[in-house]
C-alpha cells in the first residue's frame, strides 16, 4: 500500500511493549502487532527477524532502564543485591514482559550492561576466575525464576486472586489432621505464595550470596 507510515524500531519496540502489558508471549504476535500500527507484518521483519528476537529487544528495554543510573556502590554482596532488587523493581512495573525475560532472555545491551555489573561484583568477591563463570548462571536462573515467578502471581485477576486464596484456605485449614499431620500443625502460619515477595526475594538471594561466599577461598 502506497503512503503506508514508516515505523521506527523504537516505535515497534513501544508498540509491542504496550500489547505484552495486557497479554502474554504466547498470544502475542507478529501479525497482531502489525494490526495495530497499521501494517502487514513483512514490514517488521525488516526490523527484527522473527517473534523471539522482537520479544527479546522488548525485555532488553527494561534491562536497560534498570541499569539507567546504577552505580555500584558497596561490597560484592551489596552490589548484587542492589542490581537484583532494581531489576525486580523495573520489571515490576511491566509485569507480562518478565515472563519474557524468564523464557527468552536477552542478547542486547541491557543485557550486557547486566553481565558486566554481575561478572565485576564476582570478581570483587575474591573467587576464583574459573568459579565465576557458574555462580553467575546460578544467580542468574534465580534472579529470573523468582522475578517471572512474581509477575506470574501479580497478574491474576481480582476474581481470580478471591478464587486462589479461597481454594488455598480449604486445602490448609481443612488439611486432615490424620494425614497431613505436619501441615495441620502449621496451617494457621502458612502464608500463599502472594505474601511478603520482597522479602522472600531477598532472604533466596542473600542465601544464594551467602552460598557463594562459602567458597571463597
Amino acid at each position: 500500500m502506497t503512503g503506508r507510515r514508516r515505523w521506527s524500531t523504537e516505535e515497534i519496540l513501544d508498540t509491542a511493549a504496550e500489547l505484552l502489558r495486557t497479554s502474554d508471549a504466547e498470544s502475542f504476535s507478529v501479525r497482531k502487532l502489525a494490526a495495530v500500527l497499521g501494517t502487514d507484518s513483512s514490514s517488521l521483519y525488516r526490523h527484527f527477524r522473527n517473534k523471539t528476537e522482537l520479544l527479546r529487544a522488548v525485555a532488553d528495554r527494561i534491562l536497560l532502564a534498570a541499569m539507567d543510573g546504577y552505580r555500584p556502590e558497596g561490597n560484592w554482596k551489596q552490589r548484587i543485591t542492589a542490581l537484583a532488587l532494581r531489576l525486580r523493581e523495573a520489571f515490576g512495573e511491566q509485569l507480562q514482559l518478565a515472563t519474557v525475560w524468564g523464557r527468552y532472555g536477552s542478547g542486547g545491551t541491557g543485557s550486557r550492561w547486566v553481565m558486566e555489573e554481575l561478572l565485576q561484583a564476582l570478581r570483587a568477591s575474591g573467587l576464583p576466575d574459573e568459579e565465576i563463570p557458574v555462580r553467575y548462571h546460578r544467580i542468574v536462573i534465580l534472579l529470573t525464576a523468582l522475578i517471572a515467578s512474581e509477575a506470574g502471581i501479580s497478574t491474576i485477576t481480582p476474581k481470580e486472586y478471591e478464587q486462589a486464596m479461597e481454594q488455598f484456605r480449604v486445602a490448609v485449614l481443612g488439611a486432615d489432621p490424620e494425614r497431613f499431620p505436619a501441615l495441620a500443625h502449621f496451617a494457621r502460619d502458612i502464608r500463599p505464595l502472594g505474601a511478603d515477595r520482597r522479602a522472600a526475594f531477598e532472604e533466596t538471594l542473600a542465601a544464594q550470596l551467602a552460598h557463594i561466599e562459602a567458597q571463597i577461598p
